[in-house]
């Protein structure tokens, strides 16, 4: 695979890079041709690494970790020290790691897999932004991709890809089903529940405010759709107890159902959907799913108020990227955008709650095809959210 070149300083993303690039760019010359040798026998070596909430988080590491899976199948490999990934072969060697101090470690391990000789590597949740900007200077030989995270000023020729979702158009889908669910209820209401007040949660957040209101005119009155934020930072995303509180508020202030995109705090609403009796709507992976297969005699019982998920599908991009660098040899760096059109984001439908979608799902699929074809302009923030409330107003 071709040497690609450094990034560029201007794409650093806060000011301690900016200051740590003069040494990134003296230390590269010493260290860009550096590779390790690959074990004998495999011909590409793929790794990941996992942020906060680990490859079982059930949302949005764990569908990462299911792209592995396939490819270990599809392409004769086999994961690194996890037998429940399997062994298919000797082709492809396939690692993941996690994080063990809360995110600290991040640039330690991506150096890790870079100092290994790994093709590619895999950075799941823009909080990898910084550190993968970095090590990504100092390995061009490396191709990296960062999920769901934005670097300005990246080409073709970058050895650094953004991976970003059309999430307001999955959300937009849960906020057409939510509004269905309610609109008999005398006094309806749905919630959304983010994880970090940011702004890729915000378009989770717009997209499902935007699905309910084009759903019911109802909704589209001030106070029908709620909302709360767990915190400010990345802790918000595994706090399933602050998820509980704020999940128990919405239901007492009247939402009949509530989404989340928190990552692993959705086991907060979940088990507080199941004690209160009331309905929920995953994010990421098909969380009702696993919960119905759980061997949790409780987490069972919450599948039950699951109605469907967003999927997120990392799994997807994860596929799709390793499976270009193994077919063509390389891939072009910059950005990469996954919708509804090519199967990135999409409401989860299973054998445990097809009878409970399925008075809704010709509306959501004419929805669906309405959205790929340009036909309805999702908002992607909030100030687009309340251009698209006013035009439904009119």
């Amino acid at each position: 695979m071709r040497t690609r070149r450094a990034l560029p300083i201007a794409a650093t993303l806060t000011v301690a890079a900016v200051l740590s690039a003069a040494f990134l760019l003296s230390s590269c010359s010493a260290r860009e041709g550096a590779a390790a040798p690959k074990p004998e026998g495999y011909r590409w070596r793929i790794g990941i690494v996992f942020d906060i909430g680990g490859k079982d988080d059930r949302s949005f590491n764990q569908s990462a970790y299911e792209g592995l899976k396939r490819l270990a199948t599809d392409f004769r490999g086999q994961i690194a020290d996890d037998p429940e990934g399997g062994d298919h072969g000797d082709e492809v060697e396939l690692r993941w790691l996690e994080s063990k101090l809360e995110g600290a470690d991040r640039e330690q391990l991506l150096r890790s897999l870079a100092d290994q000789g790994y093709d590619l590597v895999f950075g799941v949740g823009f909080l990898f932004a910084d550190s993968i900007f970095r090590v990504a200077n100092d390995y061009p030989r490396t191709t990296f991709v960062l999920i769901d995270g934005n670097i300005p000023d990246l080409d073709e020729e970058s050895n650094l890809i953004c991976v970003s979702f059309a999430e307001e158009e999955g959300s937009f889908l849960a906020g057409v089903l939510a509004a269905l669910l309610v609109e008999a209820d005398s006094d309806p209401k749905v919630g959304f529940l983010g994880g970090m007040d940011m702004t890729l949660i915000r378009k989770f957040d717009a997209g499902f405010h935007a699905g309910a209101a084009y759903a019911s005119p109802v909704m589209r009155q001030q106070g029908r759709v709620l909302s709360a934020y767990i915190g400010k930072d990345g802790s918000a995303f595994n706090d399933p107890g602050r998820a509980s509180i704020l999940a128990e508020s919405m239901y007492a202030a009247g939402a009949g159902v509530i989404y989340h995109a928190a990552g692993a705090s959705g086991a907060g609403l979940f088990s507080t959907a199941a004690r209160l009796g009331k309905r929920a709507i995953g994010v990421d992976s098909d969380q009702g799913l696993a919960y119905a297969s759980s061997g949790d005699p409780a987490e069972r019982d919450a599948s039950r108020f699951i109605l469907s998920s967003v999927l997120k599908r990392v799994d997807n991009a994860v596929y799709a990227l390793s499976e270009e660098l193994m077919r063509r040899g390389s891939i072009e760096g910059g950005y990469r955008v996954f919708g509804l059109a090519d199967g990135g984001v999409a409401l989860a439908r299973n054998d445990a709650n097809a009878e409970a979608l399925a008075p809704y799902d010709e509306k959501l699929e004419s929805i669906a095809r309405r959205i790929v074809a340009g036909e309805i302009r999702v908002p992607f923030d909030m100030e687009s959210l309340q251009d698209f409330l006013e035009d439904l107003r009119r």
